[in-house]
């Protein structure tokens, strides 16, 4: 069986830089494993780059934990190229370059928080996951 293939909501990037110890955090920390891979795209990773840092002191401990975690994401992921949009689709632009991101990659789902500013995703044959029910999904749930 083929490992599904995932875009991360910015949302859950966010909240496992806020817990250790949350589904996000778990989340990321299999990332690379081989249980599901990432896309991405560099406005994405840009998004990614601006909301982890935001607030956080640059040459501190917690700047090189993020941008470490970030640089990671860059290095395992599927880097996705984007040569269409739809714009506008969804009520909050920018979940727009993440359903991009998606469909353009092939993937099977997206993991976010916010399910319902995804609505109509369907129509691209996706499913939106909380972090918790996607470990669930990839039986990482423990």
């Amino acid at each position: 069986m083929l490992a599904p293939r995932v875009v991360l909501d910015t949302n859950v990037l966010v909240a496992a830089s806020r817990s250790r110890w949350g589904a996000s955090a778990k989340l990321l920390s299999l990332v690379g494993t081989g249980l599901f891979e990432i896309c991405v795209s560099v406005p994405l990773l840009l998004e990614y780059e601006a909301v982890v840092l935001r607030g956080v002191e640059p040459d501190s401990a917690e700047w090189k934990v993020r941008t470490d975690i970030l640089d990671y994401l860059c290095k395992v992921a599927t880097q996705q190229d984007i040569f269409f949009l739809w714009r506008p689709y969804l009520r909050d632009p920018k979940d727009e370059m993440v359903l991009e991101v998606a469909v353009a990659g092939g993937c099977s789902q997206i993991v976010s928080y916010n399910t319902k500013d995804f609505a109509g995703a369907e129509k691209f044959h996706l499913s939106i996951r909380s972090p918790k029910e996607f470990l669930a999904d990839i039986g990482a749930l423990s």
